[in-house]
């Protein structure tokens, strides 16, 4: 094999993030979607049995399954070339690549499958080139695409949740524009970890179904020309005075940035502290869950208001497993910069999540996430 394989689809949240990475590091890859005999018989075994996007087979034939792993892969090759090398900045990453994988799961989903005469012939076409090809194969694309819709309203997107949903995600909107009319990444001229994350619902979902992309495109051409940056080879920064490559001086956090990560607080806080809840709980209940257990997706619902509008959302364990790192990196830092990271982070509205943990850590073992 001449070069890596990616297993995945330009519908596919996650394999934006893996995508973006591969792009922007020159890594040489070729892209298909997953429906292959191939895929099922060689590369799905290797995969810890789940036939997940993205997953990526590199030259030797090993195989990677998850963005998270394979932007992990290559970092840890490339001494982690993306990751800003400061304090602040490198903790302000890690908590975008988790608000971009998992705190923005509600308006993207809400946005692909609650406006369906905008996006129906968008969605059916991607849905049956993702399905095998042979006998009944619109039908068989059809009961894929609802078994998705189904999971927006696991995900919180309900009739009860829309104006609100709508409504932070405009908000959000606003305060990301404002943001990238000054800076063309998250923390600079160059894209961090953060920018990865972030990419995923704001490529797959947000930035291409029709719904939601005529509304980035009419109220926030800034995060648009982001999202197209973030897909392009070159830094595309050509509308900026400053060319120059690199991270903020100084460890610098804009302002802007602290007022995104205000908005994202809004509901990404009380999600998070009553998904932590729900999972603990479950797991006391599990008093003999083996170590090397397969984490699932959900565990449970979690409940939680915002704005005094219930929400109930699936409680998921992946979001901790990501968080580990915030929480990881954080406790690696000497203690005068844990004073500044923990200052920012409570100026952001943030300072919870550094402390919201599970009662068991989250690891990976054969392709998987497992507990410890």
């Amino acid at each position: 094999m001449s070069q890596p394989i990616l297993y995945g689809a330009p519908l596919s949240l996650y394999t934006g993030r893996a995508r973006s990475y591969l792009i922007k590091a020159g890594i040489s890859y070729r892209e298909t979607i997953p429906s292959s005999d191939y895929f099922r018989d060689n590369i799905v075994p290797k995969a810890g049995g789940r036939a997940g996007m993205p997953t990526l087979e590199l030259e030797d034939g090993s195989v990677i399954r998850d963005g998270v792993a394979i932007v992990d892969h290559f970092e840890a090759l490339t001494a982690n070339r993306f990751s800003p090398p400061t304090p602040k900045q490198n903790i302000i990453s890690l908590l975008f690549d988790v608000i971009g994988a998992e705190g923005l799961l509600r308006p993207a989903m809400h946005y692909r499958w609650n406006f369906p005469e905008q996006n129906q012939e968008f969605i059916k076409f991607h849905f049956e080139q993702g399905t095998p090809r042979g006998p009944n194969r619109a039908e068989k694309a059809e009961q894929r695409a609802n078994q998705m819709r189904t999971a927006c309203m696991a995900f919180g997107a309900v009739p009860d949740t829309f104006a609100l949903t709508e409504a932070l995600y405009h908000e959000l909107l606003e305060k990301l524009n404002l943001h990238f009319s000054e800076h063309p990444y998250l923390l600079g001229n160059t894209p961090s970890i953060g920018d990865f994350g972030l990419i995923a619902p704001c490529y797959g979902h947000l930035g291409r179904d029709p719904a939601p992309l005529a509304i980035m495109q009419t109220t926030a051409v800034r995060v648009f020309r982001w999202v197209e940056r973030m897909n392009r080879p070159e830094p595309d920064i050509g509308e900026f005075e400053n060319q120059t490559d690199g991270y903020l001086a100084d460890d610098n956090v804009p302002q802007t940035l602290i007022d995104v990560l205000r908005q994202l607080a809004i509901d990404f806080i009380p999600e998070t502290q009553t998904a932590a809840q729900c999972i603990n709980q479950w797991l006391a209940d599990q008093e003999s869950l083996p170590a090397g257990t397969e984490v699932v997706r959900g565990v449970g619902q979690a409940n939680f208001s915002v704005r005094d509008v219930p929400i109930s959302a699936l409680a998921q364990p992946f979001r901790f497993y990501l968080l580990q790192r915030v929480q990881a990196a954080f406790s690696a830092l000497p203690k005068a910069d844990q004073q500044s990271v923990r200052e920012l982070l409570t100026e952001c509205d943030m300072a919870q999540v550094l402390d919201l943990t599970l009662t068991r850590s989250i690891g990976r073992q054969n392709n998987l996430e497992v507990w410890l």
